[in-house]
């Protein structure tokens, strides 16, 4: 059997309110748990007025504490609008509260426009070409502190949540493989690069299935 995942951005439907979309967020979740599905991740989006997984962190820890069994996470994290120091304290949150369950994917686009980015940011003088680094940061704040280290993630030292990249170009996958992480394509909305990314992906990581994942996604996760 194929294991199968769900992508939520909790929308907020017509006449409703992001109260409502968060119970039917819930709702879905628990749907999903109860039919055997592997994960739930909610995604960052902003400024849109028919998405609600703004804070996404916030609802994923709605999600957990709805929840008993099923992955939960972020799919994902738009790295350009978080400092990866804050990213690792927020999930080290999630991953005490609930271990073994979280899963932690991050993007390098903003999630949103140009006005809303700078809102989140302050400024655009981020470069999105620094992602790789950022990542690295966020694995070094998950991962054991070393002696003499002068900034911790309390919580989320040591406690190496997993990470996934998230892609819509050629970019992310051969990030993904030169980090030895799982690899998100988001063939939803990128279908035109759906086979690029692929194969630069699997020459990238020599195409071990034992040790690499690839997710292509519509909605839907594997």
């Amino acid at each position: 059997m194929i294991p199968l995942s769900v992508l939520d951005l909790s929308p907020i439907v017509q006449g409703g309110t992001p109260a409502l979309a968060f119970r039917h967020t819930l709702e879905l979740a628990q749907h999903a748990e109860r039919l055997g599905y592997t994960r739930f991740w909610l995604a960052e989006h902003h400024n849109m007025p028919g998405i609600g997984s703004a804070a996404t962190a916030v609802l994923i820890g709605h999600v957990g504490a709805g929840t008993s069994r099923i992955r939960i996470g972020a799919g994902g994290i738009m790295l350009p609008n978080h400092a990866p120091l804050q990213v690792a304290e927020q999930f080290g949150t999630l991953e005490s509260l609930f271990p073994g369950r979280i899963d932690l994917g991050l993007g390098r686009a903003p999630g949103t426009d140009r006005s809303a980015a700078i809102a989140l940011r302050r400024t655009l003088n981020a470069d999105p070409d620094n992602f790789p680094n950022d990542v690295l940061e966020v694995m070094e704040f998950l991962a054991d502190p070393q002696p003499g280290q002068p900034v911790q993630a309390v919580p989320g030292a040591g406690l190496r949540v997993p990470i996934w990249i998230l892609g819509s170009s050629t970019f992310g996958a051969q990030v993904a493989a030169a980090l030895g992480l799982p690899f998100v394509f988001a063939s939803h909305f990128a279908p035109a690069m759906l086979f690029d990314a692929i194969g630069s992906w699997a020459r990238a990581c020599r195409w071990d299935p034992g040790a690499w994942t690839l997710v292509v996604g519509s909605g839907l996760a594997s």
